[in-house]
């Protein structure tokens, strides 16, 4: 029991924190080379389609809620916990569940030491017309979709399962008992 406990905090704690690394390097690296605003592009024809834009939000991902970054900060603390407490109690099978807590985690994590550190998230990514975002929203929009998409194949499966039992019973009543 000891064993799997480490196994699972040692998924969980390494993928979000390569996760929250990869989002605090970025969002440094914007910091340090552009200013508030300030645009690039490696070439300029792009940057109509897609460019790195020094951006921040006081709100939650996508620049949703402005000004509630404080309530954002105890929600992200709390799902933080939720997860590091349930994360080894989700089935290794459900694969699914877990990598949607794995990018959870580290997203929230990662745009939580920007409130605390800086009092707003660092935001970068823009695309299009589209709401400026992190690697760290990424993450969290991407633990969505993958929730999703795993509660639609457990469901395919439950289904499955449930016209072959249903099946294997219909048999057994036709052909009597074996």
């Amino acid at each position: 029991m000891k064993k799997n406990l480490l196994r699972d905090y040692v998924i969980l704690l390494g993928s979000a924190g390569l996760i929250i690394l990869i989002d605090q390097v970025t969002k440094s690296i914007v910091r340090n080379n552009l200013a508030i605003g300030e645009m690039w592009a490696p070439w300029p024809w792009m940057l109509d389609y897609a460019r790195i834009v020094h951006w921040y939000n006081t709100g939650v991902v996508f620049g949703f809620f402005q000004g509630m970054g404080d309530i954002f900060s105890v929600l992200a603390m709390l799902v933080a916990l939720a997860i590091i407490y349930y994360f080894p109690r989700v089935p290794l099978e459900d694969w699914p569940l877990r990598l949607a807590m794995v990018l959870q985690l580290g997203g929230a994590v990662g745009n939580l030491i920007d409130r605390i550190t800086l009092g707003h998230v660092t935001d970068f990514i823009s695309i299009g017309t589209f709401a400026v975002f992190n690697v760290a929203d990424s993450c969290i929009t991407m633990a969505v979709v993958v929730l999703l998409i795993g509660v639609f194949i457990q469901e395919r499966n439950d289904r499955k399962a449930k016209k072959a039992a249903e099946s294997a019973d219909s048999t057994v009543k036709e052909n009597g008992p074996a």
